[in-house]
């Protein structure tokens, strides 16, 4: 079970560079401006600066996660999984933020949040067992 948490985290922190992509590389491109419903590209300038900072957010979780699996493959299972769950649980947060402070976000806190979730329970029962 540790390796289907693994696996699910290491799918959430890849589904987290693809937000950091859009935020902080395509934020202006009409895929990003379409994903996160800035409409016009002079919306999308007005706020570039706020996406460009969360998009980083992002890819630092997923950069925790990608260094926790590591040092569970080194053999380090304790910081390893620290790690997974420093990153993914805090992507699961994040999502959590979302839907709260914005019910009509359902769709993308759950697009951001189900699978480190899912990660997240995985790992806890795997080490438990």
């Amino acid at each position: 079970m540790i390796i289907v948490g693994l696996a699910l985290a290491g799918l959430a922190a890849l589904i987290h560079v693809y937000i950091f992509y859009l935020e902080s590389i395509a934020w202006t491109g009409e895929r990003a401006r379409a994903t996160f419903g800035t409409g016009s590209v002079a919306q999308a300038e007005s706020q570039k600066a706020l996406a460009f900072n969360q998009g980083f957010y992002n890819l630092f979780l997923a950069v925790a996660v990608f260094v926790g699996i590591g040092f569970v493959i080194a053999g380090d299972l304790a910081i390893g999984a620290t790690l997974v769950f420093v990153g993914a649980g805090s992507m699961v947060a994040a999502s959590l933020v979302l839907l709260l402070s914005d019910p009509s976000k359902a769709s993308a806190a759950l697009k951001q949040g189900v699978v480190p979730a899912l990660g997240v329970i995985a790992l806890v029962i795997g080490l438990a067992l």
